[in-house]
């Protein structure tokens, strides 16, 4: 069974998570992991929702603060193991309920096009494709989505 809680950026278990996701970015983005890693970085005001496997983190996402109405979603994250059980699915839930309470009413976020596991299950929770917003704007690989909470 699988427990998620509410955390912030500076939790540990969700920096160690980080540090994988950005051991797999290198490898599907070789090229491009130098560009992406100052458009990654969250301040104290992030939001993060943990997954653990017993005691042992599994999983993780988080959003930042756009504007009074936006948030954006980060740091999606769970570990190969665990992939295909619900995780990132139960975490971004957990996401867009927490900021829906907090009164944001539209959520945004940036992928890969080397990704097509995490496309689809945007797609699947109701994310749509849109221009690519700053600061991808420019860039080929990004494929940027919103959905209205």
């Amino acid at each position: 069974m699988f427990v998620y809680t509410k955390t912030n950026f500076s939790n540990p278990d969700f920096r160690k998570l980080i540090e994988e996701l950005d051991n797999e970015f290198l490898v599907r983005y070789p090229f491009l992991h130098q560009v992406f890693t100052p458009f990654n970085l969250l301040d104290q005001n992030a939001r993060v929702v943990m997954a653990y496997f017993q005691i042992m983190p599994v999983g993780c996402g988080a959003f930042r603060l756009v504007d009074e109405r936006t948030i954006e979603i980060k740091r999606m994250y769970t570990l190969p193991l665990y992939r295909n059980q619900g995780i990132g699915k139960s975490i971004l839930n957990q996401l867009e309920k927490w900021a829906r309470a907090e009164g944001f009413s539209v959520s945004k976020l940036e992928t890969g096009i080397n990704q097509p596991e995490a496309i689809a299950a945007y797609e699947k929770s109701g994310y749509k494709r849109i221009p690519n917003f700053p600061p991808y704007v420019e860039v080929g690989e990004s494929i940027c989505m919103e959905k209205y909470l």
